[in-house]
């Protein structure tokens, strides 16, 4: 009787990974976690700073907006619909000790104002980052940076590139 209800637990804790992965692709973009020393990378080459408040468009688990708190001072918020990334991103905020500097939100960020940000970062596909230009030109003061990894915003000419890495720089 044991061994039947621990394999059938296995089997719904299986069932229930693949849902969460697949959800997300059906909602947006699947999650692909960006590598950490992207992420640092994308942080120096937008020179983050403690003056800065950075928003990261599906945070997933939190790892730029706690980088670029922690080691950069920034100030900066997550935007996260799926609730288990935006659980485990909290998690690790309380973890660094990081819940006055840096929060995540549950929101599709399409409908989240983004006019306080002085950097964005994003990790989305090709076609997200079609529909958000638009969005970002005209809630973005002029000046605030954008960097995205291995996508670029078709139709906008990146200030810098950084190539062996596809992160791409852009300022409003």
């Amino acid at each position: 009787m044991v061994d039947w209800l621990l394999i059938l637990g296995i089997e719904i804790c299986i069932i229930i990974f693949v849902i969460w992965i697949a959800w997300s692709g059906v909602v947006g973009a699947p999650w692909v976690p960006t590598p950490k020393k992207r992420v640092r990378s994308m942080l120096e080459f937008a020179e983050v700073s403690s003056d800065d408040i950075l928003y990261d468009l599906g945070s997933g688990d939190g790892r730029i907006v706690v980088m670029a708190g922690k080691e950069f001072g920034a100030t900066s918020i997550g935007i996260e619909l799926d609730p288990l990334r935006l659980l485990w991103s909290r998690l690790s905020i309380r973890r660094h000790n990081l819940r006055k500097k840096v929060r995540v939100i549950r929101a599709n960020f399409f409908k989240v104002s983004l006019e306080g940000a002085t950097v964005v970062t994003l990790y989305q596909g090709y076609e997200i980052n079609k529909k958000i230009r638009d969005k970002l030109a005209s809630e973005l003061k002029p000046g605030s940076r954008v960097v995205s990894y291995r996508f670029i915003l078709d139709g906008w000419t990146p200030t810098k590139t950084k190539e062996e890495e596809s992160i791409y720089l852009y300022v409003i």
